[in-house]
Formats: structure tokens, C-alpha cells, sequence
């Protein structure tokens, strides 16, 4: 059994039916099912693996890095399931689970500040 988190990638590209990726990604929750789809026909990369959310949406693609292997898994027929992870800027995350299981989502943790003011009271303005 593997389990791995894979970024998503082309999110500002629009969808063939003129949908909108980020809108459609501003939708997900964390633990919302999500499908894996490859596309051999895709002119751009036969290996690439489109990920479409529960509602039938495209979000974008599974990494060029990471969709030869995803992509061999789905076409050797491996079971898994997949979620949405999390929401990003410049991308998304979901969080994938072959071999039988539901995905497990890690916990998340919130960043330290990094602004000085943030780290100090009013008191050291001096």
C-alpha cells in the first residue's frame, strides 16, 4: 500500500467546457473525493493524469514528475482512492492512496510569523 501527497498543477488554464479551475478548486474541502483520469491522448503528454473533482470538474494535472508513475498504476488497474488536500496559490494538493484505503489526510501545520513586528510587543518599538 502507498500513500503520497501530489501537487496539481494548471490551475489558470480553462477546461474544455470553458469551466473555471480555481473556481472549481475555491469548491473543495479537504477529504472531498477527487478521480484520477489519464489522458493518452493528451497532444501535450500522453502520460499526463487530469484530476477531476467530485463534482466532475477538472482541477488540472497530476505533476509531469510524478504522472509516468501515477499513470502506470492506473493502467495496471491498482485500486485507490484519492481527496483533496489542500489549496495553494499556484497549485493544489491531493492526497492518494493505492493498494485499498481511504487516503489519510496529515496534519497540518500553521507557520511561525516571520514579520519581526509579529514576534514583538508594543513594548520593544522603542
Amino acid at each position: 500500500m502507498t500513500e503520497l501527497s501530489l501537487a496539481v498543477v494548471g490551475l489558470d488554464f480553462p477546461n474544455r467546457d470553458r469551466s473555471n479551475r480555481r473556481f472549481e478548486m475555491a469548491l473543495c474541502r479537504p477529504g472531498d473525493p477527487v478521480e484520477l483520469r489519464p489522458e493518452p491522448r493528451n497532444p501535450a503528454d500522453p502520460r499526463a493524469v487530469a484530476v477531476h473533482s467530485e463534482r466532475g470538474t477538472q482541477l488540472g494535472y497530476v505533476t509531469a514528475e510524478r504522472c509516468g508513475l501515477i499513470g502506470k498504476w492506473l493502467r495496471e488497474g491498482r485500486d485507490y482512492r484519492a481527496v483533496f488536500q489542500e489549496a495553494g496559490h499556484h497549485r493544489a494538493v491531493i492526497r492518494a492512496r493505492f493498494g485499498g484505503g481511504a487516503p489519510t489526510l496529515p496534519e497540518r501545520v500553521e507557520a511561525e510569523p516571520t514579520d519581526a513586528f509579529d514576534q514583538r510587543g508594543a513594548a520593544d518599538e522603542d
